[in-house]
């Protein structure tokens, strides 16, 4: 009887995802927002070398400061997903 065996889908269609057949399929959120800020960290460290203008600092207080928007924008996406 085919009514009592009920086949398992995948939540993705594995033309889309093929790894989804196979094993796992699936993000580290966690790891990600971790490296994200240890990246923000590195980026405003790398503020102290022998640069000769402001050209870098302006790219690397930038680039620090979108990503850590970013993030800032994940945290406060999560906090409010229970709502919708």
């Amino acid at each position: 009887m085919a009514g009592k065996a009920i086949e398992k889908r995948p939540e993705v269609d594995p033309r889309d995802e093929p790894s989804a057949e196979w094993g796992w399929h699936g993000s580290f959120p966690k790891a990600t927002r971790i490296a994200g800020w240890v990246s923000v960290v590195i980026l405003l460290l790398m503020l102290k070398g022998n640069h000769e203008n402001n050209t870098e600092n302006v790219w690397l207080v930038g680039l620090a400061a979108f990503l850590a928007l970013l993030l800032v924008l994940d945290f406060r996406k999560r906090r409010t997903a229970w709502r919708k």
